[in-house]
């Protein structure tokens, strides 16, 4: 299991982020070429993030520009030969930039959910590839294009939260929520965060580091949260070796299910003990 809770952008035209990037708590690099990064700084942004990219423990990524553009084909060549786990796909419509991303890279491939038609055609994008392993939304792009505004329900946007959580079950892959852009906003990063749990989200997509701690504790799995899984398991246990399919926890059933939620639990407070 590879947990990713928060997942930070480092724009490639920061020399001070890049530095930093390593040092942080963050699970998940996301070393950006796409919007932070000026046209006319671009290529110098490659140089700037191959020199600092095989640094540190966490997971590293590359978002790369859309292989519509003029520097998308050149990224994926680039992305190729660094040592990252995977390359971040902007607006993904449909599966053909996910089948050119197979053909160029070695690793894995991300695709960030952020327009109409990738919301629509989430399914078909998910089931064509056996490489694609995260779905990232792009809330900011999502609510620009459906003329929406931002809220602090972010009811716009529940339908494309909800059916890209579904479909990331569907097919095994993970899911990470959007950015919270107002950087200030502890109480609303909070609230929002819990919120995009409660749904299923695996992690969040960051743009300061101050939100990385919070992302982890919201994320990830608590004290409490272990400690009752434990007890699920030897709860079960014990029903089992009596030759019973079902056991009472507390007043609760627990059936298998269950178990296998506390399993995973389990799993994902090993995997963020470092």
């Amino acid at each position: 299991m590879r947990p990713r809770r928060s997942a930070l952008y480092v724009p490639g035209s920061n020399a001070r982020a890049l530095a930093k990037a390593a040092s942080l708590d963050a699970d998940v690099l996301i070393f950006d070429l796409e919007d932070a990064v000026l046209p006319e700084a671009k290529i110098e942004a490659r140089a700037a993030i191959a020199a600092v990219v095989g640094t540190g423990w966490q997971e590293k990524i590359v978002r790369v520009n859309g292989l519509d553009t003029p520097w998308g084909a050149a990224d994926l060549a680039w992305a190729a030969t660094l040592p990252i786990d995977g390359v971040l796909l902007p607006k993904v419509d449909d599966p053909t930039p996910v089948r050119q991303a197979e053909r160029a890279v070695p690793c894995a491939i991300w695709c960030m959910v952020e327009t109409p038609r990738g919301v629509i055609g989430l399914d078909a994008i998910a089931r064509d590839s056996d490489r694609l392993a995260v779905l990232v939304m792009g809330t900011s792009d999502l609510v620009k294009s459906l003329r929406a505004r931002h809220v602090a329900d972010r009811a716009p946007v529940a339908y494309a939260l909800g059916r890209a959580v579904m479909v990331a079950r569907a097919y095994g892959l993970d899911v990470l929520d959007g950015v919270h852009l107002a950087i200030d906003d502890d109480a609303g990063f909070r609230a929002s965060s819990e919120a995009s749990r409660g749904l299923g989200f695996d992690g969040r997509t960051l743009i300061h580091p101050r939100t990385i701690a919070e992302a982890n504790r919201v994320y990830g799995a608590s004290a409490e949260e272990v400690a009752h899984a434990e007890r699920v398991i030897a709860a079960f246990a014990v029903a089992e070796q009596r030759g019973q399919g079902v056991a009472v926890l507390d007043g609760a059933l627990i059936e298998r299910l269950h178990v296998e939620e506390a399993e995973r639990i389990i799993a994902t407070h090993r995997a963020t003990t470092r």
